[in-house]
């Protein structure tokens, strides 16, 4: 209960910003037509005000006013209905986020409306791509189904990326930060600015590295942007490239509370053994190794008046490893045989360090024409992509073992393949001067298989399961909307459909008795805004409707691993609110929260004996999804005088399931968190056209709270009785910490 009324009767000590239409940096600020061109390349990807969707841009100002190495998820965690979570406890190394309660496998992003979802696990790893908001030019979250887009299916939110713009004057840049737990951010950015009238280029170089909040959760990334570009009167052509190199220690398996009590709230079981003497170790290699490359030629052409052409080719080629300890595991699993000790003892279980690797590459095109004339906007757009991946497993070191072995012996090897094809046409139709028309239907073709053996044992066999995965969808989605707008008033009504296929994970630890089948959303959509220059209110109510969303029952596959299931019906609705109010120049008061029920409905439950054998089931009727918070709320008091600019934001997210069944002993408590900014920005100090300094202090009041873990079950025999148990683990966040940040700009 306390939890629950203290962000109300504390509203003014924070929240978030509905933020603004997007707008260029005052770098790439320009009333060139050659810089016009590329406001247009990225349209067919956009929602705009006619558009019936829920979105907000993020613009390339809002980013970097709070950019102090924090992932993207933390940069757009104050918009409506958004959740984050962080491995290390302070927003630097592996995070995510979560809209309107759907998972980062569920978001569709793109950057020049170019996918970034990995085509296998549909996620977004946005460790591999530090400090990727010191290149965008602004991003736009389209909540619910949104427009056609490519690449994985948006079954909750698409979040639509556009990088920077090239820049008609010269710049150089030079920021850092440094904070709490040693985290640092290092940044150079230079333009070489418009040469000969056509020409320009950009670069940028971040180090961002972290000892973590929670025990040896280290970060040391790395990232570079590189930009070439030709602009004429008709034709923009730019060739990017950009990417990562992450070295991040564990964090992922997380504590128990019964843990934590005992080693502390930072404890981090990754990597843990006993020596040989009998003593606590920690394996210091356990660390994920991942270098991710990309690779874009965009081509925006006007045609006339009337049209627009825009093109993309892009290759995507990344590879890594994590390196893992594993203490007391079967050796038979790992393609090895049992051996006999010096005292003739059967060894079948030893401690192991195995290396987990995978290689990617991805690469297509993709095509738009955008037709503006009169009351027709249409866009007619597609795209084809083919996705390789391949993993496999080696054994790197086995404790005391006896007998041959091979070095990085591999003990599971398969290859995954993709292809996937899509074509929309979208229409917007000005039936007056007030109403409008919407109309976007897409095909969508996938054809995907596994091959080769999977890192799951199958015991029937003895031997690492077989993947023999070939599967097509045809989807169909059609989205339709009326708009109406008259001055300060802007109203919509939409409906959307989404299909999407099932992850790697969903077959791959998966079994021939559990098919699982693709997914359908029905987004339904209302939505009003009153905006004015003093105040701005907007609320948004949906309705998304699922039918055989694939969930966790508590199932397990004939390998032992938890199951995705297709459950017949679940649904999300909510409303959505926002309001800002600027009474003055130097003050604004911005704030959005969102209501939201997320069930699913007849949810059978599965436990199994001992976590493995003996299932039984319980059909516990409307259940809430998992990580799914009924109640989000965003506060933001901003000031800004001269110079000098200051922001208190907070967020309230209230409990949340870590499972489908309602489980109060796997329950992320409702947390009230507050951050303060303050700064100064001088102008022409010392030859630079610009010089400022910020100092953050996050979670100002010392909550002590958790957003992100995972919850089991099992059951075991008391004489005649089944008890059943049930265990969790929770991602601790950073208490009060702080950073500073300076930047150059030349």
């Amino acid at each position: 209960m306390k939890k629950t009324i203290l962000p109300v009767t504390v509203l003014a000590a924070g929240m978030v910003m509905p933020y603004a239409e997007a707008t260029p940096s005052a770098s790439n600020d320009s009333d060139s037509l050659n810089l016009l061109l590329n406001q247009v390349e990225v349209v067919a990807n956009r929602a705009t005000a006619k558009t019936p969707v829920a979105f907000t841009n993020v613009s390339k100002k809002e980013l970097l006013h709070n950019n102090d190495g924090r992932d993207m998820t933390y940069l757009l965690q104050f918009t409506p209905s958004v959740t984050t979570t962080s491995d290390a406890g302070g927003g630097i190394g592996y995070t995510s986020m979560r809209i309107r309660g759907t998972d980062g496998s569920r978001i569709n992003v793109t950057a020049n409306g170019i996918p970034i979802n990995n085509p296998e696990s549909h996620n977004v790893y946005w460790v591999n791509m530090p400090d990727l908001a010191s290149s965008l030019r602004d991003v736009q979250i389209q909540r619910g189904a949104g427009t056609s887009t490519n690449g994985a299916g948006a079954f909750g939110a698409s979040v639509n990326m556009v990088t920077d713009a090239p820049s008609e004057d010269a710049y150089a840049e030079l920021s850092g930060a440094y904070g709490s737990y040693n985290t640092n951010r290092e940044t150079l950015r230079v333009g070489s600015g418009l040469l000969r009238g056509h020409w320009s280029f950009d670069a940028r170089i971040s180090h961002l590295g972290s000892d973590g909040y929670i025990d040896r959760a280290s970060s040391d990334l790395w990232s570079y942007f590189g930009q070439a570009a030709y602009n004429s009167y008709n034709t923009t052509v730019r060739l990017l490239a950009f990417g990562g190199k992450e070295k991040t220690y564990m964090a992922w398996d997380y504590a128990s509370k019964e843990q934590m009590e005992e080693f502390g709230r930072r404890y981090n079981p990754c990597g843990e053994y006993i020596d040989s003497e009998g003593n606590r170790a920690y394996y210091k290699d356990q660390n994920d190794n991942y270098i991710q490359h990309h690779l874009q030629l965009l081509l925006s052409q006007r045609l006339g008046d009337k049209f627009r052409l825009n093109a993309a080719l892009h290759y995507t080629a990344d590879d890594g490893y994590y390196d893992q300890y594993k203490a007391g595991r079967t050796l038979e699993e790992y393609g090895l045989a049992p051996y006999y000790d010096e005292q003739g003892t059967l060894i079948k279980k030893s401690d192991l360090i195995r290396l987990k690797n995978n290689v990617n590459s991805f690469g297509g095109g993709q095509l738009t024409l955008n037709y503006n004339h009169e009351r027709w906007n249409v866009v007619l757009g597609g795209a084809i992509t083919d996705f390789g991946g391949h993993h496999f497993g080696q054994v790197k070191w086995v404790r005391n073992y006896i007998g041959a072995i091979d070095p990085l012996q591999k003990y599971y090897d398969n290859r995954g393949r993709k292809f996937d094809s899509n074509v929309y046409l979208r229409a917007n139709y000005d039936i007056s001067s007030k109403f409008s028309a919407f109309g976007d239907i897409q095909y969508r073709h996938i054809h995907y298989t596994i091959k080769g053996e999977s890192d799951n044992w199958d015991w029937n066999i003895a031997a690492p399961a077989v993947l023999d995965v070939n599967r097509r969808w045809d989807f169909i989605n059609p989205k339709l909307g009326v708009n109406f707008t008259d001055g300060y008033h802007r109203a919509f009504l939409s409906w959307a459909v989404a299909q999407k296929e099932p992850t790697r994970d969903n077959f791959t630890d998966g079994d021939i008795n559990h098919r699982p089948e693709s997914e359908r959303l029905n987004d339904f959509e209302i939505g009003y805004t009153y905006n004015r220059k003093i105040f701005s209110v907007g609320v948004n109510l949906y309705y998304m409707l699922y039918k055989d969303q694939l969930v966790a029952t508590g199932q397990l596959s004939d390998t032992g691993n938890p199951l995705s299931v297709n459950v017949p019906n679940s649904y999300r609705a909510g409303i959505e609110l926002q309001a800002a109010l600027k009474p003055c120049q130097w003050f604004d008061w911005q704030l959005n929260m969102t209501l939201s029920r997320n069930r699913i409905k007849d949810f059978v439950e599965y436990i199994y004996e001992d976590e493995w054998t003996n299932p039984i089931s319980f059909n516990l009727g409307d259940t809430p999804i998992a990580f799914s918070p009924d109640f989000i709320l965003n506060n933001s008091f901003n000031f800004n005088y001269r110079g000098l600019d200051a922001s208190l934001q907070s967020r309230y997210v209230s409990k949340q399931y870590m499972n489908n069944a309602k489980s109060e002993e796997a329950l992320l408590d409702a947390y009230f968190v507050s951050d303060l900014h303050l700064g100064y920005t001088f102008t022409n100090l010392l030859g630079m056209k610009q010089f400022r300094l910020g100092f953050s202090i996050y979670n100002l009041f010392n909550e002590k709270y958790f957003n992100n873990g995972y919850a089991g079950a099992g059951y075991y025999i008391d004489g005649n009785e089944k008890v059943i148990y049930r265990y969790a683990g929770y991602a601790a966040q950073a208490p009060t910490h702080v950073m500073a940040t300076a930047t150059l700009k030349f």
